[in-house]
């Protein structure tokens, strides 16, 4: 039983220093300016553009859920006057840069895992390193790049969507006055409000890259161990998301003592 709690024990430190190792090397290229800027263009396109649809849906539904439930409260109250503040501050803050670093990461994090493990489990890094080429260049800091731009992008729009899905239904369900909703919001919430979350959201965005090479790029076993990766990339990415979201929120949104 020890051994297997340490063993354990020993990967998971053994993968954050990978993590941590990868990283470092990124942003060791990234400080020289060599960029392949071919390949993150490419990365952002499939990475940010392809990943706007479900994105935005579920930042719509999430906007109009979630502005359903507090204004049935808010109006027993008497609190009708800052639903719209309450709404738009969760979606900015939280609901959108969370939720889009979620779906970011079950699809464009499983793609770059198994996109990487098949080419690990196929020998073409093993080329690539033979030809004297730096995979670390041609493969990570592209995919690195292209989410830690994407993901903000793709966090604003889902919260003007789902800030606009909210106000959808407080006006025309709950009958709540349009100018009151939008003056509520526009209190509550300023340009620093979406910065610091937009910033969550390439924070998210450096997790999700670094886990999906990572877990790729190390991948043995075949087409099995490209399943794992795959999975294990998702999980991580998932758990490490739900996790640094807190610390972040403490450290961005401390509130007033």
């Amino acid at each position: 039983m020890f051994a297997a709690v340490g063993t354990r024990v020993i990967g998971v430190f053994e993968a954050v220093g990978g993590y941590a190792m990868l990283a470092a090397q990124a942003a060791r290229l990234l400080a020289l300016g060599r960029i392949h800027w071919r390949n993150t263009f490419a990365q952002m396109a499939f990475i940010g553009v392809d990943s706007l649809p479900i994105a935005l849906i579920t930042s719509l539904s999430v906007g109009m859920v979630f502005t359903l439930q507090i204004a049935n409260e808010f109006i027993r109250y008497g609190a009708t006057s800052v639903i719209g503040g309450v709404a738009a501050m969760a979606i900015v803050r939280e609901l959108g840069p969370t939720l889009t670093g979620v779906v970011f990461a079950g699809r464009v994090g499983a793609a770059i895992a198994a996109e990487l493990g098949t080419m690990k489990v196929t020998e073409q890094i093993d080329a690539l390193v033979s030809l004297a080429a730096d995979p670390v260049k041609y493969l990570v800091l592209p995919r690195v790049l292209a989410c830690i731009f994407m993901l903000p992008l793709l966090a604003f729009l889902a919260d003007l969507l789902g800030v606009a899905g909210g106000y959808l239904v407080a006006t025309e369900l709950k009958g709540i006055n349009p100018t009151l909703f939008t003056e509520s919001v526009r209190t509550l919430i300023g340009p620093l409000d979406v910065a610091k979350g937009l910033l969550k959201a390439g924070l998210f965005g450096a997790v999700v890259a670094i886990v999906g090479c990572w877990k790729g790029m190390n991948t043995r076993g075949g087409a099995e161990g490209v399943g794992a990766a795959t999975t294990n990339s998702v999980v991580v990415s998932l758990i490490t998301i739900f996790v640094s979201n807190y610390f972040l929120s403490t450290l961005l949104f401390p509130g007033e003592k």
